[in-house]
Order: C-alpha cells, then sequence, then structure tokens
C-alpha cells in the first residue's frame, strides 16, 4: 500500500528540467532532489511551509546541481531554515558539491524519515545514482531511465547502461519513475521510427501529444508503461528485434545500436 501521507511535487526548472520535493506529511519535513535552479523550488517549499531536511543529487552534471548554493541560501536566509544536509555519490564525491552524507550502490538512507536505497545506474555518466522509495512505489532515475528514453551516454558504455537499466526493469511495474528532463515527445517520435507494430506505442503517442499540447507534464510515468513503450527497455525483446532486422542479437548489442540511432535522431 501506497503512504498516503507522502507527497511528491514535480518541479519544473530551467527549459525542460525537473526537480522534485518529497513531502512528509506526518513528519511535517521536506527532501529535494536535484537543483537544477532554486526559484522554483524555493517557491514550492515557500507554499508547502515546511523545513527541507535534505537534498539528494543524482549526478554531477551542472543542471541538477547549479541552484544548490542559492536554494541553501534561500533556505536560511529567505524562509529561516537549517541548510539541508546534502547526499550523493561516495564515488563521484570529487565532482560533486560538497556532501554531508556520501553514499553507496545498495545503501538505504532517510529522507525527510523516508528510506530511500540508493542504485547504482551509471551509463548516463559514471556514478549516476537512481533513488527507490518503496513506500510511494517511486524511483528517481534522473537521466538513466527516461519517459520513453534513456539519457545520453557521455561517460558509460552501452553494456553498462543496459546494465543499470535492467535494475529499474526490475522494480515492480506499479512504480512511477520521477525522471529529469521533459524529453517525452521526442523520445515518442524516435519509438514510432523504430517500425514496430506496436498498439501500446501508438496509444501513448496520442496521449502525449495531448498532454504537451496543454503543457501538461508527462512526467512521472509508469514503470510498467515504459515497459511496454520504452525501446531502451526492451532491447531484448524479439518484436522490437524483428521489427528492427536485429532478430536474436545480444540484447546489449541491440541497445547500442537503438541508443547510437537516437544520436542521429
Amino acid at each position: 500500500m501506497i503512504n498516503s501521507t507522502i507527497d511528491v511535487h514535480t518541479i519544473a526548472c530551467l527549459s525542460d528540467n525537473y526537480a522534485y520535493v518529497i513531502h512528509n506529511r506526518t513528519t511535517g519535513t521536506a527532501a529535494v532532489v536535484d537543483v537544477p535552479e532554486a526559484g522554483p523550488i524555493v517557491a514550492k517549499i515557500a507554499e508547502l511551509s515546511v523545513p527541507v531536511t535534505e537534498i539528494f543529487l543524482t549526478h554531477h552534471h551542472w543542471d541538477h546541481i547549479d541552484g544548490l548554493d542559492d536554494l541553501q541560501k534561500a533556505l536560511t536566509n529567505q524562509l529561516g531554515q537549517k541548510p539541508s544536509r546534502v547526499i550523493g555519490a561516495q564515488v563521484d564525491a570529487h565532482r560533486l558539491p560538497p556532501m554531508d552524507q556520501a553514499v553507496i550502490p545498495g545503501q538505504t538512507i532517510q529522507l525527510c524519515g523516508i528510506d530511500g536505497q540508493i542504485f547504482d545506474v551509471s551509463g548516463h555518466t559514471l556514478g549516476h545514482l537512481a533513488l527507490h522509495i518503496p513506500a510511494i512505489k517511486a524511483v528517481f532515475t534522473a537521466d538513466s531511465l527516461m519517459a520513453m528514453g534513456c539519457g545520453r551516454l557521455f561517460e558509460g558504455t552501452p553494456a553498462q547502461m543496459w546494465q543499470s537499466l535492467l535494475k529499474l526493469r526490475d522494480l515492480p511495474g506499479d512504480t512511477l519513475v520521477y525522471s529529469g528532463h521533459e524529453y517525452t515527445a521526442s523520445n515518442m517520435a524516435f519509438a514510432q521510427s523504430l517500425g514496430e507494430a506496436n498498439f501500446a506505442v501508438a496509444s501513448r503517442a496520442a496521449q502525449i501529444t495531448e498532454d504537451r499540447a496543454t503543457g501538461k507534464a508527462t512526467v512521472p510515468s509508469l514503470l510498467e508503461l515504459e515497459l511496454q513503450t520504452n525501446p531502451f527497455l526492451r532491447a531484448d525483446d524479439p518484436a522490437l528485434q524483428t521489427a528492427m532486422g536485429l532478430s536474436g542479437e545480444v540484447a546489449s548489442d541491440v541497445f547500442a545500436k537503438i541508443r547510437a540511432l537516437k544520436d542521429k535522431f
């Protein structure tokens, strides 16, 4: 059962980023996942009138961490709070902002009184983390698993990213995927370009088009829907392999070919 006293607020930042405010109404505290910029996050925290106890950083890219200093200053100077504890990957400590807690994959941590499980989802970057919170059936994936897509491989290999996606794919199908960007319309168009006759993709495409026409966010998305429609999770699916002329090939190799096609799309 989902804990009904915990709310997740999706915060649009920059041109197409998302940050998240997790509000635990039982403890009366909140946590933030990623800080692309401070302003929209500060506005939500002020609206909720809740202290932020932790800030979790998924990876080192500027558009996920650059607002951290301004957020901390606003929390203390504008909202009268204590600075939040900053949590991030131990392996990435040399290129993340100073942290109060450096974590490793497999570790369980607490954010605003809620248990979260740490996953290594390297590929987009090395040391990229995902945060799984079973109590609310949620996983915060940033630029690893995205709605109908996955992040470009700036540092890791296709084999690494495929293994990372397999970890996320093994979560319960009713898990909500909170990813880092509003890239879904482009990802949808790419999925349609692969030539597969997939009713679930066509149906989802219609919904995405409708949502984006009205400015509605397509994130979070349901993992079960990603399993049906996201080509990056389906590199071992015989139907997709056949449509691409890659029947029987090793899944990680198929994934690499899908990622290479998306890079040129």
